[in-house]
């Protein structure tokens, strides 16, 4: 998807989205106020994502909470450059909900 599922399901928001590389679910990055794609690491045992931001290609180990070197996914490799940031339906004080 374009934006995190999760999110889009009960009206949320996020701020950076992640793409799971096992599966392909694309969740809220943990600065987001849900959290939604460590919550799927969790409690669906695959601890590695991909950035899904335009220009990024880093991997993530939740489990061991460092970077990592990971397989090459099927495309789309990122959100649609024109989607805003943050995206989903956003609250005018976004920012004093992030978490850091």
């Amino acid at each position: 998807g374009n934006g995190c599922g999760d999110c889009l399901e009960v009206g949320g928001w996020w701020f950076h989205l992640r793409r799971c590389a096992q599966c392909g679910h694309v969740g809220c990055c943990d600065s987001s106020p849900a959290q939604h794609a460590s919550a799927h690491a969790r409690e669906s045992g695959h601890p590695i994502v991909q950035s899904f931001e335009p220009g990024e290609d880093w991997f993530w180990h939740y489990g061991e909470s460092q970077y990592y070197d990971g397989p090459e996914l099927a495309p789309p490799g990122s959100r649609p450059e024109e989607q805003p940031v943050p995206g989903g339906n956003v609250p005018e004080d976004w920012k004093s909900k992030l978490h850091r």
